[in-house]
C-alpha cells in the first residue's frame, strides 16, 4: 500500500498560511510537482490553489483534511524559479501567500482554464489540392499562383503569404474549393536557434562613444544591476537593443518592462523591426485570451523576447538572459493595492536568481536607484549627451506673477507657440491636470462642488457634461445654480486639458489640436491612432498629461509649454519634489529629440524657487543629489526603510482603534529606539475617499531586515485582531504613494 501524502496549497485569501490538503480521492496522479493548478473546496467556494510542497506526515488528524477536487496540470505550470520568487516576495511584502501565487498567473489560468497554448494559422494544400495539375487553374491566375508558392514551401502563414502576393480572396476561395486547408502550427522552441545574423530583421545602428562605453560594460553571464542614467534622446534604447542581440546570439530569452501600455505599440514597433524572433506583449490593453497565449509561448521558450507592464515580472521563461526595465523610475511599477509589489525590486531579484544582467534605464532615476549607484550597489551607466548629435532643447522660465493671462497663458508663450507653427513644427502642451476644469465654485457664495464620498472637489467635465471625480469614480451631472445659495453664477475655476484643447483651438483655429489623456485614449488603438497622426509631421499642437511625457518620440515637437507643473513644491507627500523633478525632465525632454532645435517655456508663479532653479538649470542630476542630501538629513528613504499598517472604515474610529492595537502589538515586539520608530496612527494626506476614512501607522526602520523582523510576527497577530475584522487593513512595505 502506497504511503500517504499531504498537499501543501497556496489558496487565495486573506489569510498568510499555507492549507494541507489530501490527493484528490480518484486521482491517479503518480506525480507531484510544485507549481501544479488543483480545484480545492475553500468554505463554500471552489478556489484554484497552487502546490508548494508534497509532505509525507501531517501534525492535523486525517478527517480535518479535506481532498482537492481535481488536478488541472499533469507538469508544474510555475517553474521553481518562479515559485522561488513568489515565496520571497510573500515574506517580503507580507502578502498572504495564495494571493501572490495567483497574481503571478494570468487571469484565465486563475479561474482554471486549461494551459493549452494554441498554434499560429497556416495554410497547406488538401489532398486534393495535392492531386491537381498545373495548369489546372488558367482561369483563376491568382489562385493558381497561390498553388504554386504552397507546393513549394508545402505550408505558409498568412503573412508569409500576403509577403509573396497572395490575397485573402485567393485564400478564401481556394479553400471553398477544397484545395487548401488551414491548421494550426505549434513552433517547437527546442529546435529553433538563433545565430546573430538570423535574430536580425535590420541592421544595429552605429553606437556614438557613450552609448558604446555602456554596451561594453555588461556582462551576460553574471548578475548585475546596471543603471543607466541617460538624458532623453540619448539612446538609451538603442543600448537595449544591441544588449538584446547579445542575449538573442546565446539562446536565451530577453523580458524588456515598460511603465506604459501606450508604450507597447511603439516600443514593439521598434522591436519588430529590429529581430526577426517571435515576441510577446502582455499588458492590461490584451483580452484575457491573448494575454493567456503571449504568457504560454513565453513559458514554452517559443518567445525569445517579452515586452510587458508591472505584472509580466512574473512570466515564465525557461532561459532568461537578462531583464530591462525602461523609465525605472516610474511609480507604475508599484502595486497600489492588493499584493503591494514593486516590479523593478523584484526584477532585482530575479536576476540575482538567474545570474543574469539587470538594465535600468532612465533619464530621471529614483532616489533609490541613484543612492544605490553612488553606493557602488549598481553600476552606473551615463548617457550625457543625446544620439545622432541632436542637440539638447533650450529652457527658459517665464514668471507670470502680475501678468495678464490669455485663456490661462502668458503672451510671450503663445507667441512662442504661433512662431513653431508657422514654421510648420508642432507645439506640445503638457497639463498634468484631466478635464475641463479643476472646481466649479459659486461666484456669489463661494459654493464649491465637493465629492459626497472623497475629501476633494469634483473636476468638470464637457464632454459629456458632468462633474466627476477622480479618485472613487463618483460623477454627477452638473448642476445649473449653486446648492447652498441657489445663485446662477457657478464659474469653472482653472485649467483642465478638455479646457485647454478648446482655448487652444480658439486661439488657432486653422491648426490641429490633439488631446491625449486618459478620457481620450480609453479605446483600444485611439493611443496608437493619435500617435500615427502625429507622427505624420504636419504642424499640430498636443495638449496633455503625464501620458506624454513617457518615453515618446516626436521628432517634429520644436516646443515644449510646461503648465502648472510646479505643484510637488507644496506637497504633503515627501517624493512630491522627486516626483515633479521627474515629470518636468521628462516632459521637458520631448522637445528637439531630432535634427530640428528644441526650445522649453515653463509658466510658473514660483520660478524663482530654489527646487525650479536647481532643476532647470542644473539639471535633474545635481538636482537629484539636493534631495538625496535633504532625505538624509531627514533619515527618510532610501536612507531608511519604510512600511505603512493602512486601515479604513467608514467609522473613522474603528480604523484608528485597530492601528492602535497594532502599534501597541509592534512596541511589545521591538520597542521604539534609535533603529526603529513608529509614527500614527495619523490621517492620510485623503482622509476620505471612496466613502472610508483612511488612516495609516508609519514604521522606519534602519534596515531591511529589521523591518522583515517585526512586519512578520506583526502581521499574523493583526490577523487575530477582532477590531480587524471591522476595518480593511493592509501592510505597504516600501511605499511610493503616501496619500
Amino acid at each position: 500500500m502506497a504511503a500517504q501524502i499531504y498537499l501543501k496549497l497556496a489558496v487565495p485569501g486573506p489569510l498568510r498560511r499555507h492549507f494541507v490538503y489530501l490527493p484528490p480521492i480518484e486521482s491517479t496522479q503518480t506525480q507531484w510537482l510544485p507549481g501544479q493548478r488543483l480545484r480545492v473546496s475553500f468554505g463554500n467556494r471552489e478556489l484554484i490553489a497552487i502546490l508548494v510542497e508534497v509532505l509525507d506526515h501531517c501534525d492535523l488528524p486525517g478527517k480535518q483534511l479535506k481532498p482537492a477536487l481535481q488536478v488541472l496540470d499533469d507538469k508544474a505550470l510555475l517553474p521553481p524559479d518562479l515559485m522561488d520568487l513568489c515565496a520571497w516576495a510573500a515574506k517580503y511584502y507580507q502578502c498572504p501567500p495564495g494571493e501572490v501565487y495567483s497574481t503571478a498567473l494570468p487571469a484565465l489560468l486563475r479561474q482554471g482554464e486549461l494551459a493549452t497554448l494554441k498554434g499560429e494559422p497556416f495554410w497547406r494544400l488538401s489532398t486534393e489540392g495535392k492531386g491537381i495539375p498545373e495548369n489546372g487553374l488558367r482561369q483563376a491566375p491568382k489562385q493558381a499562383a497561390a498553388l504554386n508558392i504552397l507546393r513549394e514551401h508545402s505550408s505558409l502563414s498568412p503573412r508569409a503569404l500576403k509577403d509573396s502576393g497572395v490575397g485573402t480572396a485567393s485564400l478564401k476561395s481556394l479553400e471553398q474549393k477544397g484545395l487548401i486547408e488551414r491548421f494550426e502550427h505549434i513552433a517547437d522552441s527546442s529546435l529553433t536557434r538563433y545565430t546573430r545574423e538570423s535574430a536580425m530583421a535590420e541592421s544595429a545602428l552605429q553606437l556614438n562613444d557613450e552609448q558604446q562605453l555602456a554596451f561594453d560594460a555588461i556582462s551576460y553571464d553574471i548578475y548585475q544591476t546596471y543603471l543607466l542614467e541617460g538624458i532623453t534622446g540619448s539612446g538609451k534604447t538603442e543600448v537595449y537593443l544591441q544588449a538584446i542581440g547579445e542575449v538573442l546570439a546565446a539562446n536565451k530569452q530577453a523580458l524588456v518592462l515598460i511603465p506604459e501600455i501606450g508604450l507597447t505599440p511603439q516600443t514593439l514597433g521598434r522591436f519588430q523591426r529590429r529581430f526577426n524572433v517571435p515576441i510577446a506583449a502582455l499588458h492590461s490593453g490584451l483580452n484575457d485570451k491573448e494575454r493567456l497565449q503571449a504568457w504560454l509561448q513565453a513559458a514554452c521558450g517559443h518567445a525569445r523576447i517579452i515586452i510587458g507592464t508591472r505584472s509580466a515580472i512574473f512570466t515564465a521563461m525557461p532561459n532568461p538572459g537578462i531583464i530591462i526595465v525602461d523609465e525605472e523610475h516610474d511609480t507604475s511599477f508599484k502595486q497600489q493595492d492588493g499584493f503591494r509589489y514593486s516590479a523593478r525590486d523584484l526584477a532585482a531579484v530575479r536576476a540575482s536568481h538567474h545570474r543574469i544582467p539587470l538594465i535600468l534605464g532612465t533619464a530621471t532615476p529614483s532616489l533609490e536607484s541613484l543612492n544605490n549607484a553612488i553606493g557602488k550597489r549598481y553600476e552606473h551607466l551615463q548617457l550625457k549627451k543625446r544620439a545622432a548629435n541632436a542637440k539638447a532643447p533650450s529652457v527658459k522660465l517665464l514668471d507670470i506673477r502680475g501678468q495678464k493671462l490669455i485663456q490661462g497663458y502668458a503672451p510671450e508663450l503663445i507667441e512662442a507657440i504661433r512662431q513653431e507653427l508657422t514654421a510648420k513644427n508642432q507645439v506640445l502642451v503638457f497639463l498634468n491636470r484631466r478635464g475641463f476644469a479643476p472646481t466649479l465654485m459659486c461666484h456669489d457664495c463661494g459654493w464649491q462642488a465637493l465629492c459626497p464620498h472623497c475629501d476633494t472637489r469634483l473636476t468638470v467635465h464637457q464632454q459629456p457634461r458632468r462633474l466627476h471625480c477622480h479618485h472613487c469614480d463618483y460623477q454627477r451631472h452638473q448642476p445649473k445654480q449653486c446648492q447652498a445659495c441657489f445663485s446662477h453664477e457657478l464659474q469653472a475655476l482653472g485649467l483642465g486639458t478638455e479646457r485647454s484643447e478648446e482655448d487652444l483651438q480658439t486661439l488657432f483655429p486653422s491648426v490641429r489640436v490633439l488631446r491625449i489623456d486618459r478620457d481620450t485614449t480609453r479605446r483600444k488603438n485611439a493611443m496608437n491612432n493619435l500617435v500615427a497622426e502625429i507622427n505624420t509631421g504636419q504642424p499640430c499642437i498636443l495638449v496633455g498629461t503625464q501620458m506624454l511625457a513617457k518615453g515618446h518620440h516626436f521628432p517634429d515637437v520644436t516646443l515644449v509649454a510646461i503648465i502648472d507643473a510646479d505643484g510637488g513644491l507644496f506637497s504633503a507627500d515627501f517624493r512630491g519634489p522627486e516626483r515633479m523633478g521627474q515629470l518636468i525632465t521628462q516632459v521637458a525632454g520631448r522637445a528637439g529629440r531630432a535634427s530640428k532645435q528644441g526650445q522649453v517655456l515653463l509658466q510658473s508663479h514660483h520660478i524663482d524657487h530654489p527646487m525650479i532653479q536647481s532643476l532647470m538649470h542644473e539639471g535633474y542630476h545635481r538636482f537629484a543629489r539636493h534631495l538625496l542630501r535633504e532625505r538624509q538629513v531627514a533619515n527618510m528613504p532610501p536612507f531608511c526603510y519604510l512600511a505603512l499598517v493602512k486601515a479604513e472604515a467608514v467609522d473613522g474610529r474603528l480604523a484608528t482603534d485597530f492601528l492602535s492595537q497594532a502599534r501597541s502589538i509592534a512596541e511589545a515586539l521591538y520597542p521604539c529606539n534609535a533603529q526603529l520608530q513608529y509614527l500614527g496612527p495619523l490621517p492620510s494626506i485623503m482622509e476620505r475617499r471612496g466613502g472610508r476614512f483612511r488612516f495609516q501607522l508609519q514604521i522606519n526602520a534602519a534596515n531591511r531586515g529589521l523591518l522583515r523582523a517585526l512586519l512578520e510576527p506583526l502581521s499574523l497577530q493583526l490577523e487575530k485582531l477582532p477590531a480587524g475584522r471591522k476595518v480593511r487593513w493592509a501592510i505597504d512595505v516600501d511605499p511610493q504613494d503616501m496619500s
